[in-house]
């Protein structure tokens, strides 16, 4: 039984979280994951980034087929129930069951690859923390959706755009980010005894592998295959500066995806892996620890900083040093962390919802063509993973993926 998160005082500021106080900066979350569950159960939107932290002034509703980030509050409120005990935080997560069942059945969700993002984080650990069969049913509805984006010639989950249609910039994309949706399929697999679902996150993680990873182990954000023969054709790019660059949001999104992949299976080449590309992130870095979006910026693009990148990257390295210990990694793992923790990326403000500044964002075509700006926002993405990084140090590791 995880312990009780430590206690806020009373007042719209938390005061005095610092690099190391991980308990207190915990106990933010907690309360700001409170305080937003009960906004998005009264009026469910996407929330998905904000430039001050408002994230329910997002002008992105529930059902729009590019909300992915819902569940990234409905995560932070069940990680805050299981160390407080709250029931009333459990209530509101539960308050949103009818529209998440919606969206999966009602909403068309044949146009994208997120439903990892949002079922696991909902009722895959909805049905986890309560035994709820409704949840449980939810959940398997989702992961037979993302089934249908499987191409079996390609052995990969195309990311976005209908199945049937191969004449979109869509047909035959995958992107890095998928590796985040897998532990839904293989949670179904463990649900049901079909063992379709784990086959081919197998296959899609074994894809993944073989064509995003470069010699210098860097990695591309997308690929596009073959429709007819499934053949590999390219790297491509939507989130990293160019085709070419190194997006630090995808390495961390693979370092962690390829963990979890080895949980789920025990083999060591997703390890291996996982291991590669966080080495060539930690090598990747300065001074200022939080990684710039992507590494591979022209020297006259703003270098802007992403903070959710750090977060995820705590989370990836947590779950890969849970099965490969490395003092290195794990003394980076902890220095992210307590710069997270500092004034310059938390926002102690029980007002803002937003936790952490300085998240990145895709901000349309830059100056070169091919090309991707960036802009610093809050995300709500880069506040669960990092509630994720504070749960872990507090609490041990999570079975959430």
């Amino acid at each position: 039984m995880k312990s009780s998160a430590a206690t806020l005082a009373p007042s719209n500021v938390v005061e005095n979280v610092t690099s190391f106080d991980y308990a207190r900066a915990h106990a933010l979350c907690v309360e700001k994951a409170r305080r937003n569950i009960r906004r998005l159960a009264d009026r469910p939107v996407s929330g998905a980034f904000s430039p001050n932290g408002n994230y329910f002034a997002f002008p992105e509703g529930f059902f729009d087929i590019g909300n992915w980030s819902s569940s990234f509050f409905t995560g932070m409120a069940l990680l805050a129930y299981e160390t407080t005990h709250d029931p009333d935080l459990l209530k509101q997560v539960n308050r949103l069951g009818d529209v998440y069942r919606d969206k999966v059945t009602r909403h068309r969700m044949d146009t994208m690859h997120d439903l990892g993002f949002l079922y696991s984080l909902y009722s895959v650990a909805l049905h986890r923390l309560t035994g709820d069969l409704d949840h449980r049913r939810t959940g398997l509805l989702a992961a037979e959706e993302l089934a249908k984006r499987f191409s079996a010639r390609g052995g990969y989950l195309q990311a976005w755009g209908r199945m049937d249609e191969n004449t979109t910039d869509y047909a035959g994309l995958a992107i890095i980010d998928c590796l985040m949706n897998l532990p839904l399929l293989f949670w179904a697999t463990r649900e049901t005894g079909n063992r379709y679902f784990h086959e081919i996150a197998v296959k899609h993680a074994d894809t993944t592998r073989a064509n995003f990873i470069r010699a210098d182990d860097s990695i591309c954000h997308a690929f596009r295959f073959d429709l007819k023969t499934g053949a590999p054709v390219g790297p491509a790019n939507c989130c990293g500066y160019a085709v070419n660059s190194h997006w630090a949001r995808g390495t961390t999104w693979a370092i962690y995806g390829f963990a979890l992949a080895y949980r789920h299976t025990g083999d060591n080449a997703y390890l291996d892996a996982s291991a590669r590309l966080a080495r060539k992130f930690v090598a990747s870095l300065d001074d200022e620890l939080v990684p710039c979006w992507d590494f591979r910026l022209p020297a006259d693009m703003p270098p802007l900083r992403d903070s959710s990148a750090a977060a995820i990257a705590v989370c990836g390295l947590d779950e890969l040093l849970t099965h490969r210990p490395d003092a290195a990694l794990a003394e980076t793992a902890e220095a992210l962390l307590q710069r997270l923790c500092t004034p310059s990326y938390l926002d102690a403000n029980l007002d803002c919802p937003g936790v952490l500044r300085a998240g990145e964002v895709g901000d349309g075509p830059g100056h070169t063509p091919g090309t991707i700006k960036a802009k610093s926002v809050y995300t709500s993405w880069g506040d669960y993973y990092f509630m994720e990084a504070l749960d872990r140090r507090l609490h041990g590791p999570t079975g959430i993926w």
